[in-house]
């Protein structure tokens, strides 16, 4: 089977992730299989692998292409954010490695017919899950213009947040706004051709918004991030690969906050508890992919990869900062 998606620093996500190979590893976005495809024959014979993903078509297509891996590997249709319980459940204890790609996946964009590309005409749905929660469509036609307005801000950073609020509230009284490819236009409507800025399409940030608000990606990886400490054995590592700067910058001042020593919530930065490190982060900044793979494959250029690993109690070095 041709497989749809194409990994992104498949070489550096190995080189992170893998201390032990006949250790528990977990891929949290399983997606179409292509890390899991490399950590599983890094691991074969020897260690264990599960993999995570609200969407059923990505837990099918990862189960055909990895079957080789047999009784070593494990498909759970479920958030990386429920990691913890899903461990339990199996009785495998802590992880040595926790790998979570927060990218769209290939096949999200160009096969699911949900309608995460601007480029396509697709019902207006965006959810990971197509069974849970509300879709874009719902957003769409009941959230008011205020509301619209603070998601296209917070969720997409978008500067032209209130004048598109304003055109999808003003589009949906006259006709219902149901397509991916509909949105797009409108969106376009509003954006002149000379104040659009190099190739981005002007309605990547609306759409990026619209996907994070119906997935509630930002608590599913505040989530994540609270309970991970207590999720790996000590000198396990996280590896998260980021494609926008509200995910990297999270992860970031998370990485950094466990560097101090501190199980709180990283709003709580003064708060004082830590007496130990509770992680050493690999690298002084995120790696980036290098401009040949970017050619090779487009979708790599905005992603950004930081990893960490959690110190034991008897080990507090901070040696060993990657550049």
């Amino acid at each position: 089977m041709e497989y749809p998606h194409q990994p992104v620093l498949v070489r550096e996500v190995l080189e992170d992730l893998i201390t032990a190979p006949d250790g528990v590893y977990v891929d949290g976005t399983v997606g179409s299989g292509g890390h899991s495809e490399a950590i599983g024959r890094r691991i074969l014979g020897r260690g264990q692998l599960l993999c995570l993903d609200r969407d059923s078509e990505a837990i099918r297509i990862s189960r055909q292409r990895l079957g080789f891996l047999g009784e070593k590997v494990r498909f759970i249709r479920a958030s990386y954010a429920d990691v913890d319980q899903v461990l339990r459940d199996l009785g495998w204890g802590k992880a040595h490695g926790i790998l979570l790609d927060l990218g769209m996946s290939s096949f999200q964009l160009e096969q699911s017919g949900r309608g995460f590309s601007f480029y396509r005409d697709e019902p207006l749905d965006m959810r990971m899950d197509p069974e849970a929660g509300l879709t874009a469509e719902h957003l769409i036609h009941h959230l008011s213009e205020k509301e619209l307005e603070e998601i296209l801000r917070k969720y997409g950073e978008e500067t032209r947040a209130r004048a598109i609020a304003r055109r999808i509230t003003r589009e949906r009284k006259t006709k219902p706004i149901l397509s991916s490819l509909q949105l797009a236009r409108l969106i376009e409507s509003v954006v002149p051709r000379f104040r659009r800025s190099g190739a981005k399409h002007p309605a990547t940030r609306t759409f990026q918004a619209l996907r994070i608000a119906v997935n509630k990606e930002l608590e599913h990886l505040s989530s994540f991030l609270d309970k991970c400490p207590s999720v790996l054995c000590g000198s396990g590592r996280l590896v998260i690969l980021s494609y926008h700067s509200l995910e990297d910058r999270k992860v970031k001042q998370t990485m950094m906050h466990w560097e101090k020593g501190c199980e709180c919530p990283p709003t709580f930065p003064q708060c004082g508890c830590g007496k130990e490190p509770l992680f050493r982060r690999l690298h002084k900044k995120g790696i980036k992919p290098d401009p040949k793979e970017i050619e090779e494959n487009p979708r790599a250029r905005s992603a950004v990869l930081r990893a960490a690993e959690r110190i034991t109690t008897h080990d507090t070095s901070h040696q060993g900062l990657r550049d």
